[in-house]
């Protein structure tokens, strides 16, 4: 379908979480998603922003986001004003996702809906456009929609959705069914998954229309349900605060592929877009080396003041100079060194994904933690 066709679209960016595996870049306070990771000059939630901005106005953005952030979203985001919904606490994706669908089928009807994550990195706009076209298609007829990305690796980090046959809807050629949704594999099973050609990577974009997404919970998780259907009647009345506060804390904390992904797929009632175009989910220091741009003829990345870092005979590594004092590098290859005002992180990439493990740390032994 044609971007122009995509009308009655709205967009929702859920804009949470701490991004552990990138700290001291990413802290508590400010996320990977308000990050500008790349010298753009656009965070990741800008960047997510600037994407949908061909499928409707700033006024179809919803952005979810936590208290604690909503100053900075306000800030980078002012366009979206209107649509920054406040979660008073965590309720993993489903009760963020279920929030904002709720908000809009209130105020609007039922709408087909798109959610896509505030800190992933997207390259190929042709591309993503179509496939984001197609998915608006396939919501049309009913069906829970998500776009999988074909893995190139058996990767351990990702999601799989595994493909079925294919659908017969007009404008979408690349529709199929989904046959299940598949958790985390291990090594093996990934490779395996990878030699069938039947498997994509689930990058967490899922298009629907809200009646649908709202009918689902209806059936799969009632209680989930009616909590956010009284807070959407509610939001924009001056009641909305009492009931937050009374309902938000009661809701169940389940990730939206738990709640209804995994069983409308197991109903037949979901269908998966081929996403051809770059997608990464910044997932850790080393998913970020392969994005950043080479600097030297040894492999080597580097991130925030360049004039500050100095390296010999090093390869393969990372490094980042985020305060007044000099980097240098000496001879060790493929590490992380991650260097702010108040931390220093010294790591190998092998290691990125245990980054969390040593910022909980930090946090549980230093009085007063840069986290």
């Amino acid at each position: 379908m044609s971007i122009d066709a995509a009308s009655n679209f709205c967009t929702i960016i859920p804009a949470g979480g701490s991004g552990t595996r990138l700290w001291p870049l990413s802290r508590s306070d400010r996320p990977k998603f308000l990050l500008d990771l790349f010298g753009t000059g656009r965070s990741l939630l800008q960047s997510t922003v600037d994407r949908m901005a061909p499928f409707g106005t700033a006024e179809n953005i919803y952005i979810v986001t936590g208290a604690g952030h909503v100053d900075a979203v306000r800030e980078q985001c002012p366009e979206a004003a209107q649509g920054i919904l406040v979660e008073p606490s965590p309720r993993d994706s489903m009760a963020a996702i279920g929030l904002a669908a709720a908000v809009i089928h209130h105020r609007h009807g039922p709408t087909v809906v798109g959610s896509f994550a505030a800190d992933h990195v997207i390259s190929g706009s042709v591309e993503f456009n179509r496939a984001v076209g197609e998915a608006i298609e396939v919501a049309r007829q009913g069906y829970l929609v998500t776009i999988g990305i074909p893995a190139t690796r058996p990767s351990t980090a990702f999601g799989y959705i595994q493909v079925g046959d294919p659908l017969d809807i007009a404008g979408a050629p690349t529709a199929h069914h989904v046959t299940a949704f598949q958790e985390k594999p291990d090594s093996l099973t990934a490779s395996r998954y990878l030699a069938t050609g039947k498997y994509r990577w689930n990058a967490g974009m899922f298009v629907m229309a809200t009646d649908v997404l709202l009918g689902h919970l209806a059936e799969l998780r009632p209680q989930l349900h009616q909590g956010l259907t009284t807070i959407a009647q509610a939001w924009d009345t001056d009641r909305k605060d009492e009931v937050l506060a009374e309902i938000w804390p009661t809701l169940d904390k389940v990730p939206v592929d738990v709640a209804i992904a995994e069983p409308v797929a197991a109903q037949g009632g979901a269908a998966v877009i081929s996403g051809g175009f770059g997608w990464d989910d910044v997932g850790d220091f080393n998913s970020l080396a392969a994005l950043l741009p080479t600097v030297d003829g040894f492999g080597n990345k580097q991130i925030g003041d360049e004039n500050q870092i100095v390296t010999k005979k090093v390869a393969g590594s990372i490094i980042s100079a985020n305060s007044s004092r000099t980097i240098a590098v000496l001879g060790i290859d493929d590490v992380v060194v991650i260097d702010t005002d108040d931390a220093l992180l010294v790591t190998t990439r092998a290691r990125a994904q245990e980054v969390r493990n040593i910022a909980a740390k930090v946090a549980d032994e230093i009085p007063d933690p840069p986290v």
